[in-house]
Order: structure tokens, then C-alpha cells, then sequence
């Protein structure tokens, strides 16, 4: 049994804090085994709760191109009082949409999608104004980057005349009205590589993240035209596809490796397209029948990256319904849970989150997706897949649309405690100390660490008559996951329940819940 500490010496067990009318807690001998405890499953206490917040065309944020600094400012800050508000845990916030930057770069220049101008200063640094006031509500970071795309356009009079693209026009190819950067060609990767560790380098993020897009959709299925590059690069491959899925696969590599060796705590994720490949193309497929396959029309070997350990977490999006036949979400899910077990057989660590269409929920798209409960009946299957560590819904505005009271049913039966975000990877640091020196005067209690590692502290208000040792297997008495500040305070209940604090690290560990000493 963990130990913990209270308020005053109590026979045979720690203390509780010193609340008037607060009970003594049973004995030691009176309290169950902890294989006793049974975990709620609608109280998860390691849980990714994450929501998208997309900058491209203005989807959530900025709400319009050319807003005051101040107007931008409270805008994120709503997004993420939003989240918090939810009980979520984390934003994935889009800030590299079109080969452009949210950050004062040195190698691309500032998004236009901030001012209507690329390459205009918006007045402000509006990732370190993110990061910072993610971190002032507990709540993680992940900077969502588009590694190729660098217009939404067919023009490229939009781009700034030092734009990467204009300087090497050889390193862009046009497809359906679009500019993308050319896979193929090294020292494009190397840029978009250089790019995204200016941000993990600079900031403190917490997470590096990217979608769905690498190679282009297939759209009106024109061919994209990498022929000279393929002619030039890729002769020791046998096809086009095995050199478009070795690119890939190359970028996804430096980049897990360069951020593994700068900040081996900032977990690097990838939100696909969910389909790897079908059954019918091939036998260690989905049972599903999708007209795009990662594999062979994104060339983007997706299980393969699960599967090396190449990624902290992966979010396939499974932005269809139970019973869906072409594509079922529990087939799905079910897959995807089958390649983490066998990433763990391997000796990696990789989790896996479920990215949630929330934009249907609620809408008259289907009958399925009309359905008020359909985000929970997702929630409530997916708690019985093991390797499930959460979900990530799209977008910012739908999850504050809530139509049909999507949503709202959502917190109201999954998340209506905190949770703590998990972490996954291999961690490199002792796990958390816990919090010392903690007191209480004038109704406050307050506390200290040492421990620079501390990213946030889980407070746990408990009942004097529940049993202390099943106390903390979920999150039932989850008070609150805030961050260190300068004063390290709670208020002290008044209904009598004790008090415990714990130390959660960047991997999302967590020290033993302590109590003050009397």
C-alpha cells in the first residue's frame, strides 16, 4: 500500500486534514486490498482528452484574417476556457497550416491566415502566447504542423517574395488547385524537418502533431507529377509507391529522432486517415472496404510507424459511426488496438487516441449521426478497448456548437472529473517527487516541490468515509489538475473531506497523493 500523509497521527493509518466535523478514517486493517478497488470506468484518471483547433481558412481560430493582437488574444483564450470548462486536458492548435509560421520564424514566414498578409507581423507571438496560456489552465500544448502543403490556392501571389517556394520554385508541385512541397526531394525534408525543431527547440511545447495530409488525397486522381524526382531519387526502388513511402518514412524518422535527442519529453503524434489498408488488398488489413488506404494512396505506412516506435501516439481518425459498413468505427478501433499490442510485444510504448468526427455528431448527415448519444456510445466502447488513452475531437467549433447536446451528454457521462494526461514513450527522468512542505492557514493549503520535472499537481478531495487506499484508482475524487504557480494554493473544503495532493511529471506520471503532516 502507498503511503500517504495527513494532517495528525491517526492509529495505524496517516492523517486526515483537520476540517471541523471531519470523521477519523478506518484502520489500516479495516481497509480493502487494493485488488479490492474497483475503478469506475466512467471516471478514467489517465485519460488524453484533446480538441483540434484548425487555423487554416480561419476554421476555429483566428475567427477572421487581419484581427487586433487583443482580439486574437481573447479568442484563444475562450478556445481553451472552452476546453478547460470540459474537463479536457490538452489542444492540439494548428500553427504551421501553409508552409507558414504562427512564431516569429527565421526559416518561413508568418502566417497569413493571422493577418490576410503572409509575412506580416501580427504584433504578438501567438505560440508563446499559446503555450502559456495553455499552460496557466493545466493544459497540455500539442503544435499541429502540415509538413508539404504551402497554398490553398492554384496563385502563388500570396506567398512573400523570400518564401521558401519562390527561392526553389524545383521544390513544388501543383495538384488540384494546391502547391505542395515535393517529398521526394531531400532538402525539402530536411527544411520541413529544421522548421518544426525551430518550434520544439524555442518553446515549450508539449507535443509535436501532424494530421493527416502527406502525400495529397487523390482527389480528381490526376497524377501528382514527381516523375523527374522519382527519376532522379528514387531509382533504387523497385516502384514509385516504395520511394514515396520510404520519403515518408524518412521524415517521420529524422524528425522522431531529432526531437528525441532536444526534448525527449515532447511527445511526437500523428493523427492519419484510419484506414492502413484494406483486408481484401491486404490480409493484415482492416475488415473494411475504403476507397483510400494510407498504404497505397497517401504512401503513408502508417502501422509501420507504430510498430518501429517512431511515434509517441498515433490518433487514427475514425470519423465514421458503429455498424458503419464500409468503414465500422469498432472495426476500426479494434485494429488499431490489435498494432499497439504487437508495438509492446516489439518494446515500444506508442498509444493510441481516437480522433472523433465532432462536426457530425448531431448533425442530419445520418441517421446514425443524429443520434444525441453517438460521441457517447463511441466513449463507452472504446473504454473497453485496453489500449484506448483517450480521444481528440475536430473541431474547436463543433465541440462548441454542441448540437443535439453532443457534447454536453459527452462530459456529463465521461468527463465530469479531470483527468490527468497520459504520456507515452520512454521516459528519462526519476518519476515525480511529491509535494512537500504543505500547510494549511486561513483556509488555504499550500505546498512546495523541488522537483523541476512537476509539470502540474492532481488535487483529491476524499470523503472521510471512503476507504483511502481506493481513493485514488480513478478519478471519483479528483478535484482539479492545476499547474505549479507562484503560490501553490488550494482553497480548503468546508464539508469536511480530506485533502490530498500529488505531483504529475511530463509523461504524465504521477508521485503518491501527500497530506500535511500535523
Amino acid at each position: 500500500m502507498r503511503s500517504f500523509l495527513t494532517l495528525f497521527i491517526a492509529p495505524l493509518l496517516t492523517l486526515t486534514l483537520a476540517i471541523p466535523g471531519a470523521s477519523v478514517p478506518a484502520t489500516a486493517a479495516e481497509l480493502p486490498a487494493a485488488s479490492e478497488c474497483t475503478p469506475d470506468p466512467r471516471f478514467d484518471k489517465s485519460d488524453f482528452r484533446g480538441m483540434w483547433i484548425a487555423s487554416v481558412v480561419n476554421i476555429d481560430w483566428p475567427a477572421r484574417r487581419g484581427q487586433s493582437a487583443q482580439a486574437q488574444q481573447q479568442q484563444l483564450i475562450d478556445w481553451f476556457d472552452l476546453a478547460k470548462e470540459n474537463n479536457f486536458n490538452a489542444v492540439v492548435l494548428q500553427v504551421r497550416p501553409t508552409a507558414d509560421t504562427f512564431w516569429p520564424s527565421s526559416k518561413e514566414p508568418w502566417s497569413r491566415w493571422l493577418t490576410g498578409t503572409q509575412g506580416q507581423d501580427p504584433g504578438y507571438d501567438p505560440l508563446a502566447f499559446a503555450v502559456e496560456q495553455a499552460h496557466a489552465r493545466g493544459l497540455q500544448l500539442h503544435a499541429w504542423f502540415n509538413p508539404y502543403r504551402v497554398t490553398m490556392t492554384k496563385s502563388l501571389k500570396n506567398l512573400t517574395p523570400d518564401h521558401p517556394a519562390k527561392l526553389n520554385p524545383e521544390w513544388i508541385i501543383r495538384k488540384d488547385g494546391k502547391w505542395y512541397y515535393d517529398p521526394g526531394i531531400p532538402e525539402v525534408r530536411a527544411h520541413v524537418v529544421d522548421t518544426i525543431m525551430e518550434a520544439v527547440e524555442r518553446y515549450d511545447i508539449d507535443g509535436v502533431h501532424f494530421d493527416d495530409y502527406f502525400y495529397p488525397y487523390p482527389g480528381s486522381r490526376k497524377p501528382f507529377k514527381d516523375k523527374k524526382t522519382y527519376k532522379q531519387y528514387g531509382q533504387a526502388f523497385a516502384t514509385r509507391g516504395d520511394w514515396r513511402r520510404a520519403n515518408t518514412d524518412a521524415l517521420i524518422k529524422e524528425l522522431s529522432d531529432r526531437i528525441e535527442a532536444t526534448k525527449p519529453w515532447v511527445q511526437f503524434g500523428v493523427s492519419p486517415f484510419a484506414v492502413w489498408r484494406n483486408q481484401r488488398t491486404d490480409p493484415e488489413g482492416s475488415a473494411t472496404r475504403a476507397g483510400v488506404q494510407n498504404y497505397d494512396q497517401l504512401y503513408a505506412d502508417t502501422r509501420k510507424w507504430v510498430r518501429e516506435g517512431w511515434i509517441d501516439y498515433i490518433a487514427p481518425q475514425i470519423y465514421w459511426t458503429r455498424g458503419f459498413k464500409i468503414a465500422d468505427y469498432e472495426v476500426i478501433t479494434r485494429w488499431w488496438d490489435n498494432e499497439i499490442d504487437i508495438a509492446k510485444a516489439n518494446g515500444h510504448n506508442v498509444g493510441l487516441y481516437i480522433g472523433e468526427a465532432t462536426y457530425r455528431a448531431g448533425t442530419s448527415t445520418t441517421k446514425a449521426w443524429r443520434k444525441k448519444n453517438v460521441l457517447v456510445k463511441h466513449r463507452k466502447f472504446t473504454r473497453t478497448i485496453p489500449n484506448v488513452g483517450g480521444a481528440i475531437y475536430f473541431s474547436a467549433k463543433d465541440v462548441k456548437a454542441n448540437r443535439r447536446n453532443t457534447t454536453s451528454r459527452l462530459v456529463d457521462r465521461y468527463y465530469s472529473q479531470p483527468a490527468i494526461a497520459p504520456g507515452y514513450g520512454n521516459p528519462t527522468t526519476a518519476p515525480p517527487q511529491p509535494p512537500t512542505n504543505i500547510t494549511r492557514r486561513n483556509g488555504q493549503i499550500t505546498w512546495s516541490t523541488s522537483d523541476p520535472n512537476v509539470v502540474n499537481y492532481a488535487i483529491y478531495q476524499v470523503p472521510t468515509t471512503t476507504p483511502i487506499d481506493c481513493a485514488f484508482i480513478d478519478a471519483r475524487h479528483l478535484a482539479a489538475v492545476i499547474p505549479p504557480n507562484a503560490t501553490n494554493q488550494w482553497t480548503a473544503p468546508s464539508n469536511g473531506e480530506q485533502v490530498f495532493i500529488s505531483a504529475v511529471d511530463r509523461w504524465g506520471r504521477e508521485s503518491d497523493p501527500q497530506a500535511r503532516r500535523g
